[in-house]
């Protein structure tokens, strides 16, 4: 684990495989920190640079007074690429990593030369919503939001496993500021015509119970950029790389392997 800063923010991140393997970088989600992407790096190819970072306002990464912009988050990523001088990764980003990814592909294409854009749109949610849940952690913290994220993020079935109270101090345990800032970020987003220029390979999965972006969403997205390809997993909510590892490990697999990447 390591510390970069970017002129802006202290960027927490982490580099996993050996300094030459094909870089693949992950973005979390809204709330989350690095270790949503635990469940599924023990299934991935050996030989894999696997770089994940905490976004400001994330994990233990710096956080900044809200609210933020698309724009700075993007340039965070960037800046981070750029110190590993990284070129030509497969970046994977769920839900506002997601959006992070879209903006960084069409800033720098020469940092990433294919995508997985992992339940997320172009466009999430209306600014009304997020102006509602922003209002929300501003008087009573994120822990007044908890119940009805966890029912968005994970179907009935998983809800009921222990497991739940992990991604829920996960969530609680996370900076104000740092959920209200990002909010923000995503609410002041539409990225339907700059997404629509992109030309390279893409991957989009979807949960099928996902009540953050839902399947037709991440769908409508993935089909602005020609030659997408799209996976449903079934009976995983928004975050099916912890409901579903091993399935979300084999998609991401075979998407590495038919892009070139290893």
């Amino acid at each position: 684990m390591k510390m970069f800063d970017t002129g802006d923010v202290q960027l927490h991140y982490r580099v996993d495989g050996p300094d030459d393997g094909a870089p693949i970088v992950f973005a979390n989600s809204l709330g989350t920190d690095m270790r949503l992407w635990d469940p599924i790096l023990p299934l991935l190819s050996d030989g894999l640079r696997i770089i994940r970072y905490d976004k400001r306002g994330h994990g233990l990464s710096s956080c900044p007074p809200a609210p933020y912009t698309m724009g700075a988050l993007v340039t965070d990523v960037e800046r981070l690429l750029d110190h590993l001088e990284v070129k030509g990764a497969l970046f994977v980003g769920l839900s506002i990593g997601g959006m992070i990814a879209q903006g960084l592909a069409v800033k720098r294409l020469d940092l990433v030369r294919a995508l997985v854009l992992s339940n997320t749109g172009a466009k999430i949610g209306t600014p009304e919503i997020w102006a509602d849940r922003i209002a929300d952690v501003e008087r009573g913290g994120i822990e007044c939001l908890t119940d009805a994220v966890m029912a968005r993020w994970f179907s009935a079935d998983y809800r009921a496993t222990p497991e739940l109270m992990l991604w829920r101090n996960m969530l609680t345990r996370q900076p104000d500021a740092g959920y209200a800032g990002c909010s923000a970020a995503i609410s002041g987003t539409d990225f339907f015509t700059t997404t629509a220029s992109l030309r390279l390979p893409t991957l989009g999965i979807a949960g099928s119970e996902d009540g953050s972006t839902p399947p037709d969403l991440v769908r409508e997205t993935i089909d602005l950029i020609p030659g997408a390809t799209f996976h449903l997993i079934r009976k995983a909510g928004h975050l099916p790389c912890v409901e579903r590892p091993e399935q979300y490990a084999s998609i991401l697999s075979e998407f590495i392997k038919a892009t070139g990447h290893i």
